[in-house]
């Protein structure tokens, strides 16, 4: 590296200060023929913070961002600046303190992915991203490293929070107005884990093994739609290796789909590491080499001179890295506040994350609260609120309300008794976790504290003066590791206890219990739900997620969110349970695990999965909803599912051909009592055909405004002929059959209202490259 630096300080010396061209946006070519081989390898790679430190002419730290993930690397003498990159998708995540200064540089802690999904309101998600991207231009980031596109292959990715959902349609209509929103402020996105990063075990080295069906239909199609539809500045390749290569080296993927098919005209940067096939990398299309280091140049530059990479080919990946720079704030001088508005974008969380809560559960309309005066907290998280996930999804926040402050903000008077006693309880913990060193943190965020055992006695003691019970379940999951079966995916005995106690002590009283899910991901609850009087999924609703529970409870705010996944029976209802790491332990399933041979020896964790250096997606297709309606399986609440404080009539829907447009067409009247909002679902089912396809697809949504009683709103949705098609394998084409179409509208996929019909006469046909083969043959799960 040295020896690299020599030469870049060597050829500023050597060459006249007027004979070297500065960066223009007009003059790409000319500077990329100025520059020397040791230049252009250095800029498609990162700097790293031990670069940072060596010499001050591969980049000046005054210009970093300090927290900031990464950075690319300046060439003063033909004026390329370094550009900083940022996670992540919660909000920006940089230090919120620096040296030599009493400022502050806290970031605004938005409501994590899953829960912008919830709310199936692209409007809403797109101004979220505009207050988002406005933190990163006025703190001096030029790309936002997100957003997570990747499925909820399985609810136990440990990132399922940063992800949108297991339907790709949503998740790709979402990614583009989170993209839409923050690129508006002129600063760019980096949609991630590109591709088949659907789980965090083993992420760096796993060998995704996945048919190409599944793999265009559902892992590659919101990546495509966000593409298409709003061209980020930049996409991240993955860790992973996919169907024979690592993705970040994988020209099917980075070049032959992203460029040629789908027209993408920014860059790509790999995810964080440093892999041995750099060049492999650079002959892939990946620009952007991250955090970068130094052997990573070295590789570029040894395999130009002994002739394994062509200098052509690495002036095309410096081209495009040249092309974003001179789009960054930064090269363009922005003077950036370091003060964005805070305040203002802590009410738009608030909000937002009111709109992304479910309520799954409201028995005698429990919710919103009447008459209460006095509540019962209980569960630690009520008082240890979780706001997001931990990892690179985590955000240096000023602060999280907790439920007990946003029901207090609310006018509620929680009792003295259980807070004394969760309050203590939590200061122990602190202190315990101090004492041993670890202070309760996880990497880059915040462990959940375990939940606190309380007795039928304490909770007998103070029924009769509270006027319900509210229980909050809370879960963390993050970067770095997947989550688990026991205690997690399922109840704790404690969690199990405490619901059950409350429940029967309060039901013995005649008053109601709610339970507040502020979870990032699915839970186990057929074998509670019915024990409690109301369930709101919460989510991690971000750093004012206590207020923002409060209002949903006191009825300032209607939860119209609903499902972006399925809530099933059991987890091993998913398909994709038989080939994902997931630890099971025999405590309390002997019986069916033994059965199964998956319990361990003594109890110990065993995962169904033993082998973690290879996932076989084996289930193909049949992700989430697409498994369950086909299959006819059971589930504890359905994709798309949502209440309401107030009820919606349905007129019947209207469909319509013009060319290859269809456009569904249906009004909703709010029939209740109260003003809210519902989301009309599009549900299409193709006729029987040469494939195998699903017993329904959603196409299209819309949420109406905020409905009055008594108001109506006629929604009109729209999706086109090869957003019907599905992918045959045997002709490498997007087909899409002639025949009757059955389109139905409904408020979740099993919740149809109303159902019409579009004929498609004859077949259509949409060939692409025939790219992505796995290498080794895949025995698919089939329906028929």
């Amino acid at each position: 590296m040295k020896r690299i630096l020599m030469t870049l300080a060597l050829a500023a010396l050597a060459l006249p200060v007027l004979a070297q061209p500065q960066l223009r946006k007009d003059n790409i070519d000319e500077v990329l023929k100025a520059m020397t081989l040791e230049e252009k390898a250095t800029l498609v790679v990162g700097s790293s913070r031990g670069m940072t430190q060596l010499a001050g002419i591969t980049m000046s730290a005054s210009l970093i961002v300090p927290g900031a993930a990464g950075t690319t690397q300046s060439i003063p003498r033909l004026g390329i600046p370094n550009t900083v990159v940022a996670d992540g998708p919660a909000g920006l995540r940089i230090s919120p303190t620096r040296q030599n200064t009493n400022d502050t540089f806290y970031c605004t802690g938005f409501p994590v992915g899953v829960q912008l999904a919830s709310s199936w309101n692209v409007e809403l998600i797109e101004n979220v991203g505009m207050a988002m991207g406005n933190e990163v231009h006025e703190y001096g980031v030029d790309v936002l490293l997100a957003p997570g596109m990747n499925i909820h292959r399985n609810p136990l990715c440990g990132r399922n929070f940063e992800y949108y959902s297991e339907d790709p349609v949503l998740a790709g209509y979402v990614a583009t107005a989170y993209i839409n929103g923050i690129q508006s402020n002129g600063v760019g996105v980096s949609a991630k884990h590109f591709a088949a990063n659907n789980q965090e075990t083993n992420r760096n080295m796993n060998y995704a093994r996945i048919s190409q069906r599944a793999i265009r239909e559902i892992y590659l199609k919101a990546f495509e739609m966000a593409v298409k539809n709003a061209q980020p500045w930049t996409v991240m390749s993955s860790y992973n290796q996919l169907n024979g290569s690592f993705t970040q080296q994988s020209h099917d993927l980075l070049t032959t789909i992203l460029r040629d098919e789908w027209g993408f005209q920014g860059i790509v940067m790999t995810d964080w590491g440093n892999k041995e096939g750099t060049v492999k990398a650079v002959q892939a299309g990946n620009d952007l080499m991250e955090p970068g280091n130094p052997v990573e140049t070295e590789r570029i530059i040894n395999a130009v001179k002994n002739g394994t990479l062509d200098e052509a080919t690495l002036d095309v990946n410096v081209r495009r890295i040249l092309e974003y720079i001179v789009k960054t704030p930064r090269f363009n001088g922005y003077k950036y506040s370091d003060k964005p508005d805070l305040k203002a974008h802590a009410e738009i969380t608030r909000k937002s994350a009111t709109e992304g809560m479910i309520l799954l559960r409201n028995e005698d309309n429990v919710l919103p609260f009447k008459d209460v005066k006095d509540v019962a907290l209980y569960g630690v998280t009520s008082y240890d609120f979780i706001a997001g996930g931990t990892g690179s999804g985590n955000v240096n926040k000023p602060y999280v309300v907790s439920l007990l402050e946003g029901l207090a903000n609310a006018g509620l008077k929680v009792n003295k008794q259980i807070s004394d006693y969760y309050q203590a309880y939590l200061a122990w913990e602190t202190a315990r976790s101090a004492a041993e060193g670890s202070g309760g943190r996880m990497l880059l965020g915040k462990a959940a504290t375990p939940e606190m055992p309380v007795s039928r006695a304490f909770i007998d003691r103070n029924v009769a003066t509270t006027d319900i019970a509210v229980i909050t379940i809370g879960r963390q999951a993050g970067e770095f590791a997947d989550r688990k079966v026991d205690d997690d995916w399922n109840l704790s005995e404690v969690e199990r206890a405490l619901i059950k106690n409350v429940g029967e002590a309060y039901h013995l009283a005649g008053k109601k219990v709610v339970v507040i899910l502020n979870i990032g991901g699915v839970i186990e609850t057929v074998s509670w739900k019915n024990l409690v009087d109301g369930i709101l999924v919460a989510w991690g609703p971000g750093q004012e997620g206590g207020n923002s529970v409060a209002d949903v409870l006191t009825g300032k705010a209607n939860p119209s969110g609903k499902l972006p996944m399925t809530f099933p029976v059991s987890y091993l209802d998913h398909p994709s349970s038989y080939n994902f790491p997931a630890n099971y332990t025999n405590t309390g399933n002997a019986g069916m695990m033994g059965m199964m041979g998956m319990g361990g020896a003594n109890g110990r964790p065993r995962p169904l999965q033993k082998n973690v250096d290879y996932t076989e997606y084996a289930e193909g297709i049949w992700v989430g909803y697409r498994y369950f309606t086909t299959a006819g399986k059971e589930v504890s609440y359905p994709f798309g599912y949502g209440l309401s404080y107030t009820t919606f009539e349905y007129g019947k829907p209207t469909v319509k051909l013009a060319g290859d447009k269809v456009t569904v067409t249906v009004s909703v009247r709010n029939t209740g009592k109260v003003a809210g909002k519902e989301v009309a679902e599009v549900y299409v089912t193709a006729p029987k055909g040469k494939l195998e396809k699903p017993a329904c697809e959603l196409k299209a949504f819309a949420k109406t405004k905020e409905l009055a009683p008594g108001e109506s709103q006629t929604l009109t949705m729209s999706f086109t002929t090869y957003q019907m098609a599905s992918f045959n394998e045997a002709t490498s084409a997007w087909e899409t059959d002639p025949g009757k179409y059955t389109v139905s509208v409904g408020a979740s996929v099993l919740d149809i209202k109303g159902s019409t019909v579009v004929t498609i006469a004859k077949a259509q046909s949409w060939p692409v490259h025939n790219v992505l083969a796995p290498a080794e043959p895949i025995k698919e799960l089939s329906l028929r």
